[in-house]
């Protein structure tokens, strides 16, 4: 983590397994990262966290003295178990990053093409279905879930099944690629802005996806978006679904993507990558992979305009508005 982001009053905490989260502090807010990587290298839960870290600092200078202090603890889900045990009221942001492997935890036997190279215990799979309960009943806290935590997301609430993507597909989705907002997006008081700003449904998005969710008929969600065939129609796995609203009845609180839209500023995501492939703990293909990700953004400014557009509307701008809102009110009480 840059020391630059972190001082006496923006704080980050890691919590490696179950039960071992720092108590709450009078004083400081509280937002949630859940880890899904298993410890396998990746960028988006760097880019989550420190775009965190980077709200909360701008949000405190904006509310100037006496701001509240801001701290991101990052639980390790899947390797360690460590699923919250506090309250998620206690949270007012949560983000759950993406992840390799199959959505379902027993399939990850650490051999089959789906596993990628993941063995894996699945008693972390029934603390986090009650801990999805507890975010849909708290109506205080907003959950945005990134790739493979929607997918969860999809198999906890039944809006979906997993499908590992066929031959006949391409297989894995990776790089810049097309996905259609549905008609439920352009009536949606948060999400038309983005349909506006893309001139239409056609957005851009970051992928790297290995599975397809398809929808399960569940009828008490908003279905926001769907990828695009190659004829420019809608396809049939769904990649943007809002699960529960904020009570203004604006932003969404509870909402999945199946894309990236974390990994924004080219800069920052290679000094990133530099820092990874420092510690020699990743294979040249992984690096070229992300390396070629990141060329999606150059290949030309209208692409990086669009892809910016999607990261704005569905991840930096309701953090924005949420971590503000939660060090206003705590400033005011």
């Amino acid at each position: 983590m840059p020391a630059s982001l972190l001082d006496e009053h923006i704080q980050y905490a890691r919590v490696r397994k179950r039960g071992d989260e720092p108590p709450a502090q009078p004083g400081m807010v509280d937002v949630a990262v859940l880890d899904m990587n298993h410890g396998y290298p990746n960028l988006g839960h760097a880019s989550i966290v420190e775009t965190l870290l980077n709200i909360g600092r701008l949000e405190r200078l904006e509310l100037g003295a006496p701001a509240p202090d801001f701290r991101v603890i990052s639980f390790d889900v899947r390797a360690g178990g460590a699923v919250p045990i506090s309250d998620p009221g206690r949270f007012p942001v949560i983000v759950g990053t993406g992840g390799p492997g199959a959505l379902d935890p027993r399939e990850n036997d650490g051999l089959s093409e789906l596993s990628q190279g993941i063995l894996e215990d699945p008693s972390w799979e029934s603390p986090l279905w009650h801990f999805f309960d507890a975010i849909m009943a708290a109506k205080q806290t907003s959950f945005l879930g990134i790739c493979h935590s929607f997918g969860l997301m999809a198999r906890w609430s039944g809006v979906a099944e997993s499908v590992f993507r066929p031959a006949s597909k391409g297989g894995k989705s990776s790089g810049a690629v097309t996905n259609l907002l549905t008609e439920a997006a352009q009536r949606h008081p948060w999400f038309s802005q983005l349909y506006e700003a893309s001139n239409g449904p056609a957005i851009e998005v970051l992928d790297s996806r290995l599975f397809d969710l398809m929808p399960a008929g569940k009828r008490n969600v908003e279905m926001l978006a769907f990828e695009a065939t190659p004829e420019g129609a809608p396809g049939e796995a769904v990649t943007m679904v809002e699960f529960a609203r904020q009570p203004d009845g604006i932003l969404p609180r509870v909402w999945g993507v199946n894309h990236h839209p974390e990994i924004g500023d080219k800069g920052l995501q290679r000094e990133r990558l530099d820092r990874i492939e420092s510690w020699g703990k990743v294979t040249p293909e992984w690096l070229h992979e992300r390396h070629a990700a990141l060329a999606a953004w150059n290949t030309s400014a209208a692409t990086e305009r669009r892809l910016q557009w999607t990261s704005s509307f569905t991840f930096v701008r309701p953090l924005e508005d949420l971590i503000g809102r939660a060090l206003a009110e705590l400033a005011e009480r």
